[in-house]
């Protein structure tokens, strides 16, 4: 096996194997990923491809989508309207993280199994990542199905740690 490149992130994961549940895991996940498309996101897509935001500003305009979307959020709490996902059996801190790949702190995954997870990464607002991966070993694991979206968003996430990495490397942090 090739060696992987991995970062030290401050994560957690929460998972289980996936065939144990895996209806109420595909119906999660799916879920999880349409709340992606909020009234507010599909607007702005349509906005966008109707050609209507030319004249915006993109940076103010995703500062106000992500208002709109903390308003609502806000709002869920206090209606109590808050989602509940479905109970997984582990919760374990993640040590490092890849682009496609994520290492646990403790030895609990079996190797060659599939498991359903998510991940909360800590971006603007936190974003819940439903995610499918196999364990490469009992501590890494390999993303092996995730949303387009929440996909870039992990990519992200590990390319800000890098670049955090490097920053401490050259003592400018």
């Amino acid at each position: 096996m090739n060696e992987v490149h991995l970062i030290e992130a401050p994560l957690e994961v929460e998972f289980d194997i996936a065939e144990s549940n895996l209806q109420d895991f595909e119906r999660e996940y799916d879920t999880i990923g349409e709340s992606d498309d909020d009234a507010i996101g599909q607007w702005l897509r349509v906005a966008k491809a109707k050609g209507e935001t030319s004249d915006s500003d993109p940076v103010v305009l995703h500062l106000i989508v992500e208002l709109y979307r903390k308003i609502d959020r806000l709002e869920q709490i206090i209606t109590d309207s808050v989602p509940t996902y479905f109970p997984l059996h582990h919760k374990e801190l993640i040590s490092r993280i890849g682009f496609e790949h994520f290492e646990i702190s403790e030895p609990l995954f079996q190797q060659g199994k599939r498991y359903y997870g998510r991940i909360v990464l800590p971006l603007q607002n936190k974003k819940v990542v439903p995610l499918y991966f196999e364990a490469q070993s009992t501590t890494l694991a390999k993303i092996v199905r995730v949303h387009s979206r929440d996909e870039k968003e992990w990519g992200a996430y590990a390319m800000s740690r890098e670049r955090l990495k490097i920053r401490q490397l050259k003592g400018n942090v």
